[in-house]
């Protein structure tokens, strides 16, 4: 009943369990996996549905921050076929044992591979891929699992080409010969070794890793894969690049996460409804998306339940939210049960869920180029209030009109992103 693919016994393993503190305040209250895209998805899915139309059926998901909410939309595994007898989808949350009585947190990705290495050892595979939970992009992970396998290597790293090569300082760099053995890599440089970055995906050899992962820990701390374990996997020499074609977006920061969001709308992205390989969520059913007489859409995504009577421009609309009549929303993302008030503005912003923009209230600045500002979910922005770019409420709070800087603050920026 386990997944083989070129004769190898395949493990993923997801890795869920960060706090995503450069992505709050949509993070404050939810595990990063778990946030919204689209309104319809949630971060994760991307990384499941990749991973079962690959043909993986094994998967372990790893978390720490904030679990319960990521593990009702997990459901067990069930959306995506993963609710079996015998493997499928396995939570992995933070543990205890005799060796450590009062657990421990890990402390970074490749500190969280090595606290599960003995049940690695138990599972008994051939070959580990081991990925992020909040990447947007489309891939056939087997085809990189076969690659990996033909050439023998210690780990596969998926590699994709930035559009802006400062932007690498941010992800693990890589160089790679012209047979795709990786020559150097380098965990975020101050100086970029050129466009080619990591896209947080890796398949390994599944006995070097767990050695190594034992290696390194006798030696001291771990931290994150980028720190130690791969640095010691191509100093063997024997790491390999894979280079994904096609989108693919490290969605970690709030600017990154917009820019993913307009990528979608301007139709950079990739179809996420096709027959072969549709993206799949947990969603419960909703009624149609109502739109009234008085609404004005272009350039829009508007979810199911959703109730439109006023201008909605280059924006996403999540499930159930609303925009009433004479309210405005550009560039934009209102996210599920969110409200738009009458007579209200939101320009290049995000209204998380369930937060309310009352009447006549501004939140944004009115330039396609205004920094981003964001509405904590639940929270409230009373009539009149204005709230302007570049500005944070964190969520369950109330913004009184004259009284807006007890409860806004700027933004800490990071524009750097993905492809």
């Amino acid at each position: 009943m386990n997944t083989r693919i070129a004769g190898k016994k395949v493990l993923a393993i997801v890795l869920a369990g960060g706090k995503g503190s450069r992505l709050a305040p949509l993070t404050t209250e939810r595990a990063k996996p778990a946030v919204s895209f689209l309104g319809t998805y949630r971060l994760i899915d991307f990384s499941l549905s990749n991973l079962v139309h690959s043909g993986i059926g094994d998967v372990w998901v790893i978390e720490q921050y904030l679990p319960h909410g990521l593990n009702d939309h997990l459901s067990g595994g069930r959306p995506w076929d993963l609710d079996r007898t015998r493997g499928g989808l396995v939570v992995m949350p933070p543990f205890s044992s005799p060796e450590n009585e009062d657990g421990e947190f890990a402390q970074g990705n490749a500190h969280a591979l090595a606290q599960h290495v003995g049940l690695m050892r138990e599972f008994a595979p051939d070959v580990v891929v081991v990925m992020s939970a909040d990447h947007i992009y489309k891939l056939d992970y087997s085809d990189v699992i076969r690659e990996h396998v033909r050439r023998g290597a210690s780990v596969t790293m998926v590699t994709t080409d930035l559009e802006d090569e400062a932007q690498a300082t941010r992800f693990g760099n890589v160089r790679a010969d012209g047979e795709g053995r990786v020559t150097e890599f380098a965990y975020k440089p101050d100086e970029p070794l050129g466009k080619t970055v990591t896209a947080e995906v890796f398949v390994y050899d599944a006995a070097i890793l767990m050695d190594t992962l034992d290696e390194l820990e006798r030696q001291g701390d771990l931290g994150d894969y980028g720190e130690e374990l791969l640095p010691a996997l191509v100093a063997r020499g024997d790491a390999h690049a894979f280079g994904l074609e096609g989108y693919w977006m490290d969605v970690g920061t709030l600017d990154a996460y917009m820019q993913t969001h307009q990528d979608f709308l301007d139709g950079k992205g990739f179809l996420l409804d096709t027959p072969d390989w549709p993206f799949i969520t947990s969603s419960i059913a909703r009624p149609p998306t109502r739109i009234h007489g008085s609404a004005r859409l272009d350039h829009a995504y508007v979810c199911g339940g959703a109730e439109i009577r006023g201008e909605v421009l280059r924006s996403v609309i999540g499930p159930n939210a609303v925009v009433e009549e004479g309210a405005s929303v550009r560039d934009s993302i209102v996210q599920p049960g969110a409200t738009v008030r009458a007579g209200a503005s939101v320009s290049r912003a995000i209204v998380d869920q369930g937060a309310v923009v009352e009447a006549n209230a501004v939140v944004g600045g009115q330039s396609a180029n205004s920094r981003l500002s964001v509405i904590g979910a639940h929270s409230v922005v009373e009539s009149g209030a204005r709230i302007g770019p570049g500005l944070i409420v964190e969520p369950r709070q109330t913004v009184r009109a004259g009284r807006e800087d007890e409860v806004a603050r700027p933004a800490e920026r990071d524009s750097k992103a993905g492809k």
